[in-house]
């Protein structure tokens, strides 16, 4: 089982940024389809931050274009996101995702979701 472990979560001000990662341990994938970063506002449904599919290709929500990136290190199985120019309506929980091939085909991964609170 492949486990995602989160990291970089916090409170920062408004304007500020933050930068989280998520690492994949545990067994790996033949080779992962998409991975990337979801978040969660109370009352509110999961909405797509961004990922990338293993072409390479981004997806960015709508909410978070302009400040928000996308990246990866391959050798170490963790995706990040950097977070710029944060407002306080991103506050939300953020999980990241990774959607992978296994030998009974694709499994998708969540971390356990970090908060983010930004304060104005």
């Amino acid at each position: 089982q492949v486990q995602l472990v989160e990291s970089g979560g916090g409170l920062v001000q408004a304007g500020g940024s933050l930068r989280r990662s998520c690492a994949a341990t545990g067994s790996i994938f033949s080779f992962y389809t998409v991975t990337g970063w979801f978040r969660q506002a109370p009352g509110k449904q999961r909405e797509l931050v961004a990922i990338q599919s293993n072409n390479g290709e981004t997806t960015v929500g709508e909410s978070a274009k302009g400040r928000f990136a996308i990246s990866r290190d391959i050798a170490k199985n963790t995706v990040y996101v950097q977070m710029n120019g944060l407002k306080v309506g991103d506050s939300a929980v953020s999980y990241c995702y990774l959607q992978g091939s296994t030998s009974h085909g694709l499994h998708s991964s969540w971390g356990q979701g970090t908060q983010v609170t930004v304060d104005s």
